[in-house]
């Protein structure tokens, strides 16, 4: 009787050891994921100064008005217009993408934060209303910008600058007001391939003759 009692008590033992060894070596359980980091807030972005962007513009007055509403009809109206097309231009002109020996030169001492600054405060200002003057091309002129020429797949130019010329803000600039002698100046440039950053306005330029452009420039001048 007493070796099956130490016999039952050697195998209690044993399996009580083997418990312990077996907690032992138990791998322990994984942790839980330490929660991830807050996600950094963005950056912010600088607001445009309008104060440094009307001391910047100091030196555009001379051509574009005080306000940037040009009182010459060869350098276009910039009051108003929507800043990213500002900027826009702005660099092409810098980089030369945009030729113009004069404006390449202003536009060369200008930093990106610069032409944000003078964009933004150009947009800040009222634009100053035209008028169409040529009676017998207007009529020609509403046709072509709200109806476009179907017979040469010419579209209308309200669709993308908007019926009254407002323009589509960061897509397509403001149109209404602007002096009619530049309106013909550009068209021009664009049909003849001297103006290069516009493929869009290339093509649709290449269809029109020199009355068209002349009767849409003068419709865009009384537009608002």
């Amino acid at each position: 009787m007493k070796l099956i009692s130490h016999l039952m008590l050697a195998i209690a033992l044993a399996a009580a050891t083997a418990s312990v060894t077996a907690q032992e070596t138990k791998p322990a359980a994984a942790k839980a994921p330490e929660a991830t980091q807050a996600t950094a807030a963005p950056a912010k972005v600088a607001k445009p100064d309008l104060a440094k962007g009307e001391a910047s513009f100091a030196g555009c007055v001379a051509c574009h008005g005080a306000d940037g509403n040009s009182g010459t009809p060869t350098f276009p109206k910039l009051a108003q217009q929507h800043p990213q097309y500002i900027v826009k231009q702005l660099k092409e002109f810098k980089s030369g993408k945009r030729d113009n020996a004069v404006m390449k030169g202003f536009a060369t001492a200008l930093s990106d934060g610069d032409m944000k600054n003078i964009a933004a405060w150009l947009a800040s200002k009222q634009a100053k209303t035209g008028f169409a003057k040529d009676k017998d091309l207007v009529g020609l002129g509403e046709k072509i910008y709200r109806g476009g020429i179907a017979d040469r797949q010419v579209a209308a130019c309200s669709g993308c600058h908007s019926p009254n010329g407002a323009g589509i803000p960061a897509q397509y600039p403001r149109l209404s007001g602007q002096h009619a002698d530049y309106a013909v100046a550009q068209l021009t440039a664009f049909r003849d391939g001297v103006r290069k950053n516009g493929a869009m306005m290339t093509q649709v330029a290449a269809k029109l003759n020199d009355r068209e452009i002349k009767a849409l420039a003068d419709y865009m001048a009384g537009l608002r």
